[in-house]
């Protein structure tokens, strides 16, 4: 067995290690963003910016739902699952990208590269199915208002959660497993600043067919299914809205799943395109993972505060609150 240094005569990074006459990748080279020494700068100082803005606001959101007794519902339970899972979702891959911006070898090894992939779709499956269970949420609310307490009792919510993480962890492990068993003989160069299945799997030297069918069966299933739950959901939301004589009835009703509808618009439409087209290594592809990855664990927090009475009022009951004498 023979390894090969660091850093090979012309200066470049060799991240292999031969077996025999086999070479094997013993990790990979994340090109990231931009090879500008100048402009990493300012994009470590953006996403620093970013990613401690996205903390404060979830955290918050978490904090405003944990201390206010009027959010104590099924609606704010789920959102403050998802607000969690915001934040978790962004720790998966910022802090690499950010050590990535300031470091010289910006390598990833295997291990570590195989750790994020199963974490990014462990995030992403367990928020699709999360924002699925927000929709049947408001489906009963506006559907069934009178059966709404027994529909969604503390039961039916924490099962339904529940299984959205366990959904979330089976499908992150599946596939990486899968991934695992490929062999990596070179290149390794990943055209993106983060681990993903597509951009990996291009890097495969045998044949990938079981991990391209297993993601797509999971883009199959979880995505357009959880879709296809999404969109009944608001229909007849809908249907049900407009059948209501009160203006302010209708308001209220659009006004909370119009918020919900706009997050669901961002993840669907960056992960389903980003997971369902062949990877190329382009700008878009970057774009589309920066857009579900990063911009929206930023935006989820804005979208459901601003657009929303309850959490705004919460808020202000928050900071209104005097420090207790003892």
């Amino acid at each position: 067995m023979v390894f090969y240094e660091v850093k090979s005569s012309s200066g470049k990074l060799d991240c292999s290690m031969e077996i025999g006459n086999t070479t094997t990748v013993t990790a990979f080279v994340l090109l990231g963003l931009s090879n500008n020494p100048r402009v990493q700068v300012v994009l470590f100082v953006l996403f620093l910016v970013i990613y401690l803005l996205i903390l404060m606001e979830n955290l918050l959101m978490l904090l405003v739902i944990r201390a206010d007794s009027h959010l104590h519902t099924p609606m704010y339970f789920f959102l403050s699952h998802l607000s969690f899972l915001d934040a978790f979702y962004s720790s998966v891959i910022v802090p690499k990208l950010l050590e990535n911006l300031l470091s010289k070898w910006k390598t990833i090894s295997l291990p570590e590269c195989f750790t994020q992939i199963s974490l990014v779709i462990f995030s992403g499956a367990t928020e699709a199915c999360l924002l699925a269970v927000m929709a049947y949420d408001r489906f009963q609310a506006v559907c069934h208002p009178l059966l709404y307490v027994v529909a969604m009792d503390r039961k039916v919510c924490a099962g339904l959660v529940g299984a959205s993480w366990v959904i979330g962890m089976g499908t992150g492990l599946v596939n990486t497993l899968l991934l695992a068993q490929q062999h990596f003989c070179g290149p390794s160069l990943i055209h993106s600043f983060v681990c993903e299945l597509p951009p990996v799997l291009l890097l495969a030297c045998s044949d990938s067919y079981i991990s391209i069918a297993s993601i797509l069966t999971t883009m199959v299933i979880l995505g357009i299914g959880t879709l296809a739950l999404l969109l009944g959901s608001y229909t007849r939301i809908i249907r049900t809205a407009l059948r209501i004589n009160s203006a302010e009835g209708r308001s209220k009703i659009f006004s909370t799943c119009s918020s919900h509808a706009l997050v669901v618009t961002i993840f669907y439409g960056s992960g389903v395109v980003r997971y369902m087209t062949p990877a190329s290594g382009s700008v878009l592809e970057q774009v589309l993972t920066m857009q579900y990855s990063v911009v929206t664990p930023l935006l989820n927090p804005l979208i459901y505060s601003l657009k929303n009475q309850d959490v705004k009022a919460a808020v202000r009951r928050l900071l209104a609150r005097k420090p207790r004498l003892t």
